[in-house]
C-alpha cells in the first residue's frame, strides 16, 4: 500500500536508562538536518550533569538540545501538561526553522502524552514512578492526599462512591489516584474510566487505575506522523552496564553533586526559604541514596571503617534504584505503549545489547528506517530486525483480572476469621482456599469446641 509523505514528522527515541538513546538522537539529529527535545524528568534541571546523565556539550555534537536545563533547583518536577505544552512550542519552532523535531529520553510517561491527542494522562498529574525519581514522592502539590488513608477514604466515598466501594479500604495508592483524577479534572474517576471505555468501544473493558492512560490493546489518535526508535539492551547486559555506569559517576564527581546540593538546601533554609526535598531533584536516583553516607561524613565521630560502609551502601542503593527505573521504563513501553500505539509500522526496536557493534546494530538501521520514514518509502516489518525484536515487540499485557471489569461487576467481601475484605471474586476464591484462611477457620473452630466444653475457658463466668 502506498504511503503518504508524513506531513509533520517527529522521531521518538525510547528504551530504559543507559541504552544509548542520546546517541542516537544525536546521530540522527546530524544526519537529518533535526533538533532535540529532552524527554527526561530530571534532565530538565539546571546543573548536575552527573546525578542527571546529561548529554554533554561535546556530546551533542553542535545539535540544538531543547527542555534541557531549563528549570531551577527549587522548581517541582513539571506535572505532564506542562511538559506537552512545553514540548509541543518547541517543535511548531524546530518545524517553522525547517528542521526534524527528535524527541528523546527516558520519562516514557512524557512521552506518551506527547504522542497522543487522546491520553488520558494529558490531563493528571504526572507519575514520578517513570520520572526517575522513587513512587511515593508524587502527588506533593496536593496536601489533601498526604492525610492518613482513613481520611482519604471518606473523602473518596463522599465525592466518588463509585470508585470507593471498588477498592479496600486499607489500599492507600488507589484511593489516592481516584481522589487526584476529581481534584484535577473536576470529574469522578468512575466517569473518566467510563469515557474511556466508550471511547474505546469496549464497555465491557476497563483500564487498572495504576495507570490512568492503561487502554488494553485499543489504539489511541496520534498527534504527529511519527517513528518511534526503540533502543533495547539483554537484561543481564543493561544491568551489569548501569552499574558499571554508577561506579563511573562516582569517579566523575557524584559526591561533588550531592554536596552541591546540600550546600544549596542549606544556603536556602538559611534564608528562610526551606527547601522541600520531598519532589523534584531532590528525590532523584543519585542523591537521596547518598544521604546518610554525607551524615556519617560530617560527622566527626565516624570512623574509616564505617564511611566505607555508608559509602558502599549508599552506592548499591543506588544500582538497585536504577536497576528498578529501567524495569520500569521497559515495563511502560511494553504494558502501555505498545497496546495503544496503531497497528501499522511505526515502532522498530534496535537491539544495542553489544556496545561494540552499535554503530551496526543500532546508528545504520535507524538512519535507514528514518530515512525511508520520511520518504514514505516501504518499511520492513519491525519483528523483522532482530530474535530481540520478535520477541520484546509483543505487547505485555498487565495482570487483568475481573478488577477491571464493569463497575457493576465489581464485588467487597469480608472475611470476618482473617479481618480480610477482598474486592473482587478472583480475590475472594483466592483468599478462602488459602493454607492461612483454612488454617484460621480450623482455629476458630478448635476455640469454639474449648469454650462450649469449659464455659470458663473465654475467662468470664457463666450465669
Amino acid at each position: 500500500m502506498t504511503r503518504e509523505l508524513p506531513r509533520e514528522p517527529l522521531i521518538a527515541i525510547i528504551g530504559a536508562t543507559g541504552t544509548g538513546k542520546s546517541q542516537l538522537a544525536v546521530e540522527l539529529g546530524t544526519r537529518f538536518n533535526g533538533e532535540i527535545i529532552n524527554g527526561d524528568a530530571m534532565q530538565l534541571y539546571a546543573g548536575l550533569p552527573i546525578i542527571t546523565n546529561k548529554t554533554t556539550i561535546e556530546e551533542q555534537k553542535g545539535i540544538s538540545h531543547h527542555l534541557l536545563g531549563c528549570i531551577g533547583l527549587q522548581e517541582p518536577t513539571w506535572v505532564v501538561g506542562m511538559f506537552v505544552n512545553r514540548a509541543l512550542t518547541v517543535i511548531e519552532e524546530i518545524r517553522r526553522r525547517g528542521k526534524l523535531p527528535i524527541l528523546v529520553g527516558g520519562t516514557h510517561f512524557y512521552t506518551q502524552s506527547l504522542l497522543f491527542r487522546n491520553s488520558l494522562v494529558e490531563n493528571q498529574a504526572d507519575s514520578s514512578e517513570h520520572a526517575g525519581i522513587e513512587p511515593e514522592e508524587e502527588r506533593m502539590d496536593l496536601p489533601i492526599l498526604q492525610q492518613s488513608t482513613e481520611v482519604l477514604y471518606a473523602e473518596l466515598q463522599r465525592v466518588d462512591p463509585v470508585m470507593a466501594e471498588r477498592w479496600h479500604p486499607r489500599d492507600r495508592r488507589k484511593i489516592q489516584r481516584s481522589l487526584e483524577i476529581y481534584i484535577r479534572t473536576g470529574r469522578t474517576a468512575a466517569e473518566v474510566y467510563a469515557q474511556q471505555r466508550k471511547l474505546a468501544g469496549n464497555e465491557a473493558a476497563m483500564p487498572t487505575m495504576d495507570d490512568v492512560d492503561a487502554t488494553g490493546s485499543k489504539e489511541q489518535i496520534m498527534r504527529f506522523d511519527t517513528l518511534v526508535l526503540w533502543v533495547h539492551a539483554e537484561k543481564s547486559v543493561l544491568r551489569e552496564r548501569l552499574d558499571a555506569r554508577v561506579d563511573k559517576m562516582l569517579e566523575a564527581g557524584l559526591l561533588e553533586e550531592v554536596r552541591t546540593l546540600d550546600a544549596y538546601a542549606d544556603a536556602e533554609a538559611a534564608a528562610g526559604r526551606p527547601v522541600d526535598k520531598t519532589r523534584g531533584i531532590w528525590v532523584s536516583i543519585g542523591y537521596k541514596q547518598f544521604k546518610e553516607y554525607m551524615q556519617a561524613l560530617r560527622s566527626e565521630e565516624t570512623s574509616e571503617k564505617d564511611l566505607e560502609y555508608w559509602k558502599h551502601n549508599a552506592s548499591s542503593k543506588t544500582k538497585d534504584s536504577t536497576r528498578q527505573y529501567a524495569k520500569r521504563q521497559i515495563r511502560w513501553i511494553r504494558s502501555k505503549l505498545i497496546n495503544s500505539l496503531p497497528a501499522s509500522k511505526i515502532l522498530y526496536l534496535l537491539d544495542g545489547t553489544d556496545v561494540s557493534t552499535f554503530d551496526s546494530a543500532v546508528i545504520n538501521p535507524a538512519v535507514d528506517l528514518t530515512s525511508s520514514f520520511l520518504a514514505a518509502e516501504p518499511m520492513p516489518d519491525p519483528s523483522s530486525l532482530s530474535s530481540a525484536a520478535s520477541e520484546q515487540l509483543q505487547p505485555a499485557r498487565l495482570h487483568y483480572d475481573d478488577s477491571t471489569a464493569s463497575p457493576e461487576k465489581w464485588t467487597k467481601q469480608h472475611c470476618d476469621v482473617c479481618d480480610v475484605t477482598c474486592v473482587v471474586e478472583s480475590q475472594w476464591g483466592q483468599h478462602m482456599g488459602s493454607k492461612a484462611h483454612k488454617k484460621a477457620v480450623s482455629k476458630r473452630r478448635q476455640r469454639d469446641r474449648e469454650a462450649q466444653a469449659d464455659p470458663m475457658v473465654e475467662g468470664e463466668p457463666v450465669g
